[in-house]
Formats: structure tokens, C-alpha cells, sequence
């Protein structure tokens, strides 16, 4: 048996404005009211005893009284609390928490711990005792079965249960006696529970006859077991004890060897970490020297160097001088040459803007993207050469604009034909399929007016069949009573026959023509079955010729926007090789003039090294074609950044393009799709057009057979019968009989 004693002072819950804690007084204040406002929580909840979650995790206090607060123990709360009116809140609260407290209930049982030994002795003694119980419930039912079947048992052959009572008794207190010797420690709640049990043996037990020498033995044993485990409880408190103590120590060992550890790592790593820092400091050092030594020779170097430079320097000035007495010279020169340039410039914009003039007037009448193009114009003098490359590129795109008009003209035309071609060729098949609606529709008109011509034809047959079995009757009526002078039942009797078998055959004429009817009502109703089938096809035909339509137009209007931005694509790419083929042009002629003006200029120093008179003429060519040179260098950053632009715009267009690709692919996909549909619906309608024609056919057939057998086998009355003129005496000859346009005879 194994039992533990918590002893636990919880501190008071105080406030801190009254007690004036700081740091880490106030740090413990905290700890201890956390703690019991957790002890609180876990305390109401169990009082409430709804709750199926208890914060028995919200702090150590509450974890460490688990088993005390709900679990297997016996739990004493001794509150401590103060009278005086200062206190009032705190007193108020914790009376609060001993009534919560007070709530909870704990079911107390016996922590009872069995070795293996011990267990299977008992389970020898229950089944021992189960079989002996059973034994005597088998010997219990037999004799209760005899006295059921009326037999007399004697005492001897009675079952005594008290016997049993006895030896179940006494095998449950050698059992209990030997748990107590066997057991090593047992708590004071344990032994008060044994007290009572064996109370309530003795008591159970009052009618069995005990001897008192027994009982004092007894008396003595459990005295004695009472003494025995007083000691073995307070052994076990003092080894519990030390126990605890041993496990404080350990545990303040085990955290001054850990804190210990952590220093060390601490400091192993700190010690790297120098060691490291003191590598990197010596590479540093040494990378200082090194570059110390190379600003020295460098130093050295340098000072070489600006000597010479200066040297050098000074032959520059003096050249210099003498370059600006020849350049002096050469700007008087460039004055006159400036004069006749401007003259010639002057003359040969006049025959530029004729030039432009016709060009811009070409531009208008193409239209399209020419109109937003703006038209070159020399407004400024300075910049003729500007403008001419403008008007270059102008050019260039109006060449690419009449392509691309003449081959969107051709392509127009060419797709108009073909969408002309489709709608006649649509309007062809409507124009086909309602002929063949408005051809069934008089076909049904004159298969219902057949129909009606057939019911009227029958119904006046119908009135001639009963008007001639009238007068059948009658005539036969009148030969009996005339031609034979037998007795009048026999003349009666021969009336009923005939009556009798003329309302036969009408009841078999009336089944026929009833039959007949209710067929060719089955047949028109088949016939508007499948005129309405038709009716439904065609408008099927109908409304998929107009989507089609629909859809087709649309790809169209789809198909010439592509055209059109495949149009602009291509003219932007020739317009692209153009200004590139334009630019390389004027690359290379930016590259001879360079050329042209070193070679001059090289000539020239030559020539003024020879003839100094001569170096104003030299100076104001070169300051001319410098003019020249920048101008040039101006157009060629113009041309670049169109250039640029043209490219952004090309790469624009291209991802545009695969768009618009994958457009055109479904959009063609799609057409192919309602191609097939629409292939699917004509096969279809001309397959039920077929079947129409074919039972239309068959049904003309069928009237046109039935009405020659009827003219064929109707009766033909020669010469009515009237009243007053002598009738024939009855001959053996066969009557004819009128039955469905067939005829029969009966003797």
C-alpha cells in the first residue's frame, strides 16, 4: 500500500498598495498572486462541477495539488483570516475561497499495489471459492427439484448454507490478515477503513458461536499489526524525507554543474572568437604593409611621370601658339566660304519644298496611317539636312503605305467574292428547304382532302347500305306472306332469322368501317408528327443559318482587324529596314567626312608647314566641316532614338501579334466546328426529308389501291324497287351484300 502527505502553506494574497513592495519583493507579490488566482480557478471549477475542463496547468501550485484537489485523497483547507475592518476585502475573499473549497468532494479509495505472487494467490483463492459456490448451487437445484417434483428430502440431504457463510468467512479474513502481513506501509485512512470492515464482519458475523480465547489472540494480532505498521509508517516518512532532501540536493548540483557548463561553452566560445579576431587583425596588417609598399614605388613612378609631362607640356604650349596665329587666319577664310554655302543652301531649299509640297499632297490621298503621320516642312534653315531625313523616312512610308493599300484592296476584294459566294450558296439551301416545307405542306393539304372525300364517300355509302336492307326486308317480307300459305309462326320465325342476320352484317359492315377510320386517323397523326418534326428542322435550319450568319460576319469584322494589325506589323518592319537601311547611310557618310576631314587637316598642317600664308584658307575649311560634323552628329542622335523607339514599338507588336495568333487559331477552330454542325444538320434533314417522301408514298399508295377496290367491287342496283308493282316470287340466286367495299354472298 502506498500513500503520499502533501503539506502546503499558501502565502496571503496582499495588495501591493498596502504592503509598499518593490523589486523583487514585489517581483515574489506578483508570483504568489498569480498562483492563487490559479488555485482559485481551478477550485471554482471543480465546485461547479459542470465545467469538464480544469486549468489544473495554469501554474505549478495547482499542478503539484492535483491528486489533493481532485483526485484520490483526503484534503483539510485550515483558512486563516483576519476581524479588523482594515482587511475587510482580503478576509472577505478568502472566506469566499474556503466556501468554493468547501464544495468539492473527493472519492477516497485505497491505493493498494499487489506483486505478481500475491495476485495469482488470489486468484487461486476466488476460483477455489467459485467452484465450492458452484458445487453447492448444483446440490441447491437438486433438491430443489425434488421438492418440486413432491419428494421428501431429510436433514441429512439438506443443503446448509450457513456452512458455507462459515468457511467464506473465515477465507476472507485469513485473506485480510495476510494483505496486512504482507503489506509494506499502509496510511491512516487505510487502517480507519479496515477498522470498519472488520466491524462489519463481526457484526455480519454475530450468529456464529466465536470462542473468546480466539478473539483475545486476535486482539493481540492486530494490535500488535497495528503497532507494526505505526512503525513502518513513520520509517517511511523518514525515508520519505530524505529522500525529498537528497533529490534538492541533487537537483542544486545538477544546476551548478549545468550553469557551470554554460560558462564554459560560454567562454570556449569567446576564446575562438578572439583567436579568430586576431588571425584576421594579422592578415590585415600584412595587407597594409604590402599596399604601403606599393604607394611607395608607385610614388617614385608618378614623380617620373610629371616631369616628363611637364616637359611635354611646355612643347604643347609653344606649339599652341603658333596654331592660334594660323587659326587667325583660317577664320577670315571661313567668313567668305560661309557666304556662298548660305546662297547655295538658300536655292537648293527652294527645290526641297516643291519637293514636299507634291510628297505631302501624295500622303493626303493614300490616307490610313499617312494622315497621322505628320508631313515633313523646312521651317528652319539650320536644320535643312534634319528635315531632308524626315522627309526621307516620309517617303519610305509612303512606298510601304500604297503596298500595303494595293494588297489590302486585293485581299478585300478577294474575301468579298467568297463571302458572296457562301451566302448565295446559303441562301440556296433556305430557299431549297422551304420549296421542300411548303411541298410537304400541300401534300398534307391534299392527303386531308382525300381524307375528307373518303369520309363523305363512306358515309353516303353507308346511308345506301341501310336504305337497301330496308327494302330488302321489306321484299322478303311480302314474298313470304304472298308465295307460301303455311302458318304464320313459320313466317314469323323466318322474319326473326333474316332480321337476325341483317343486323349481323351491319354490326360486321359498322366494325370495318370503324377500323378502317381509326387507321387512317393513326395515319395523320403520323403524317402532323412528322410535318411537325419538319416544321422543327427547318427552324433548327433557320436559327443555325443566322448564327452562322451572325458568327460569320463577326469572323469577318475579326479576321479584317487582324489583316489590319498584320498589315500595320509588316509596315512597321519595312519601315524599320528602311530608317536602318537610312541610318547606316548616314553612319557611313558621318564615317567619309571624318575621314575626308582628317585627311584635309593632315593636308593642310602639311601645307601651312610649307606655306604659312596659306593657313587662314586651311582654318576656315576645317571650322566648316566641324560645323558639318556636328550637324551630323545631331541627325545621327535623332536617328538613334527613333530608331528605339521604332524597336520598343516592333517588340509591342510582336507580343500583340501572338495574341492575336491564338485568337485567329480558335476563331478558326471554331468555324470548322459550326462547319461540321451545320454538314451534320443537312445530312440529317435530307435523311428525314427521304423518310417523309417515302411514307407520304406509301401512304398515296395505300388510298389509291383501296379506292380502285372499292369501285371495283361495289353493288350495282339495276332497277329499284317500288311500291305497288307485282314483286318476283324468291329465287335461290345470292344476295349481295355490301360489306366495307367488298362484296359477299350468302345463299
Amino acid at each position: 500500500l502506498t500513500g503520499t502527505l502533501y503539506l502546503v502553506d499558501l502565502a496571503g494574497s496582499e495588495k501591493v498598495s498596502k504592503t509598499g513592495a518593490v523589486k523583487t519583493v514585489l517581483d515574489e507579490a506578483k508570483n504568489i498572486n498569480k498562483s492563487l488566482s490559479a488555485l482559485g480557478n481551478v477550485i471554482s471549477a471543480l465546485a461547479d462541477g459542470t465545467k469538464s475542463h480544469v486549468p489544473y496547468r495554469d501554474s505549478k501550485l495547482t499542478r503539484i495539488l492535483q491528486e489533493s484537489l481532485g483526485g484520490n485523497a483526503r484534503t483539510t483547507i485550515i483558512i486563516c483570516c483576519s476581524p479588523a475592518s482594515y482587511n475587510e476585502l482580503e478576509t472577505k475573499s478568502t472566506l469566499e475561497f474556503g466556501k468554493r473549497a468547501k464544495c468539492i468532494k473527493n472519492s477516497v479509495t485505497v491505493n493498494e499495489e499487489l506483486t505478481a505472487e500475491e495476485w495469482k494467490r488470489r486468484y487461486e483463492k476466488e476460483r477455489e471459492k467459485a467452484a465450492r459456490l458452484k458445487g453447492q448451487l448444483s446440490r441447491a437445484e437438486a433438491e430443489l427439484e425434488r421438492w418440486r417434483r413432491g419428494e421428501t428430502v431429510t436433514k441429512d440431504e439438506q443443503v446448509n448454507l450457513l456452512e458455507t457463510d462459515d468457511s467464506l468467512l473465515s477465507i476472507s479474513t485469513t485473506q485480510s490478515m495476510s494483505s496486512l502481513a504482507t503489506a509494506g506501509s499502509v496510511t491512516a485512512s487505510t487502517v480507519g477503513i479496515f477498522a470498519v470492515g472488520a466491524a462489519s464482519v463481526a457484526t455480519t458475523s454475530s450468529t456464529i458461536p466465536v470462542l473468546a480465547a480466539n478473539v483475545e489472540e486476535w486482539d493481540k494480532e492486530r494490535t500488535t499489526l497495528y503497532q507494526q505498521l505505526d512503525e513502518k509508517d513513520d520509517e517511511i516518512n523518514n525515508q520519505s524525507q530524505l529522500i525529498e532532501r537528497l533529490k534538492s540536493q541533487l537537483a542544486e548540483q545538477n544546476e551548478v554543474f549545468n550553469h557551470a557548463r554554460k560558462d564554459n561553452e560560454n567562454l570556449q566560445a569567446e576564446l575562438n572568437r578572439l583567436q579568430q579576431d586576431s588571425e584576421s587583425s594579422k592578415e590585415e596588417v600584412k595587407e597594409v604593409l604590402q599596399a604601403l609598399e606599393e604607394l611607395a614605388v608607385n610614388y617614385d613612378k608618378k614623380t617620373q611621370e610629371v616631369e616628363t609631362k611637364s616637359k611635354a607640356n611646355e612643347n604643347l604650349a609653344q606649339e599652341l601658339d603658333a596654331k592660334l596665329a594660323s587659326l587667325n587666319g583660317i577664320r577670315e577664310e571661313l567668313k567668305s566660304l560661309h557666304e556662298d554655302s548660305q546662297t547655295q543652301r538658300k536655292h537648293f531649299l527652294d527645290m526641297i519644298l516643291v519637293l514636299l509640297r507634291d510628297v505631302g499632297d501624295i500622303g493626303s490621298v493614300l490616307g490610313g496611317q499617312m494622315n497621322e503621320q505628320k508631313k515633313p516642312t523646312i521651317e528652319n534653315l539650320d536644320r535643312t539636312e534634319e528635315e531632308f531625313t524626315l522627309a526621307r523616312l516620309y517617303l519610305s512610308k509612303l512606298k510601304t503605305e500604297a503596298r500595303t493599300v494595293t494588297g489590302r484592296l486585293t485581299d478585300l476584294e478577294v474575301e468579298k467574292v467568297n463571302h458572296q459566294k457562301v451566302i448565295e450558296f446559303k441562301e440556296k439551301e433556305l430557299n431549297e428547304s422551304r420549296l421542300l416545307i411548303q411541298q410537304y405542306e400541300g401534300k398534307m393539304r391534299s392527303v386531308l382532302e382525300t381524307m375528307k372525300e373518303l369520309e363523305e364517300k363512306k358515309r353516303n355509302l353507308e346511308r345506301t347500305y341501310d336504305i337497301l336492307n330496308e327494302e330488302l326486308v321489306k321484299l322478303r317480307a311480302h314474298e313470304v306472306v304472298t308465295g307460301t300459305g303455311g302458318s304464320t309462326s313459320d313466317v314469323q320465325k323466318e322474319l326473326n332469322q333474316l332480321m337476325e342476320q341483317i343486323s349481323e352484317q351491319h354490326q360486321k359492315q359498322l366494325t370495318t368501317l370503324r377500323d378502317e377510320i381509326y387507321s387512317k386517323e393513326s395515319q395523320i397523326e403520323m403524317l402532323k408528327d412528322t410535318l411537325q418534326k419538319l416544321q422543327l428542322s427547318y427552324s433548327k435550319l433557320v436559327s443555325d443559318f443566322d448564327k452562322s450568319k451572325k458568327e460569320e460576319n463577326e469572323k469577318s469584322s475579326k479576321l479584317q482587324e487582324m489583316i489590319l494589325q498584320h498589315e500595320r506589323r509588316e509596315q512597321t518592319k519595312q519601315d524599320l529596314k528602311d530608317l536602318e537601311e537610312a541610318v547606316s547611310k548616314e553612319l557611313q557618310t558621318l564615317h567619309n567626312l571624318r575621314k575626308l576631314f582628317v585627311e584635309d587637316l593632315q593636308a593642310r598642317l602639311k601645307s601651312s608647314q610649307k606655306h604659312p600664308g596659306t593657313e587662314e584658307d586651311d582654318l576656315g575649311g576645317s571650322i566648316a566641316q566641324k560645323q558639318n560634323i556636328s550637324f551630323f552628329e545631331n541627325n545621327l542622335d535623332q536617328l538613334t532614338k527613333s530608331h528605339n523607339q521604332l524597336v520598343s514599338e516592333n517588340a509591342d507588336l510582336r507580343c500583340e501579334l501572338q495574341k492575336l495568333e491564338k485568337r485567329f487559331r480558335a476563331t478558326m477552330e471554331r468555324v470548322k466546328s459550326l462547319e461540321q454542325i451545320l454538314r451534320d444538320t443537312k445530312e440529317s434533314a435530307m435523311t428525314d426529308r427521304k423518310h417523309y417522301q417515302c411514307e407520304v408514298d406509301r401512304i398515296k399508295d395505300a388510298i389509291r389501291q383501296r379506292n380502285l377496290a372499292k369501285r371495283t367491287n361495289t353493288a350495282q342496283i339495276v332497277k329499284p324497287i317500288r311500291a305497288g308493282h307485282n314483286p318476283s316470287t324468291i329465287t335461290s340466286t345470292p344476295i349481295p351484300i355490301i360489306r366495307g367495299g367488298s362484296q359477299s354472298t350468302e345463299p
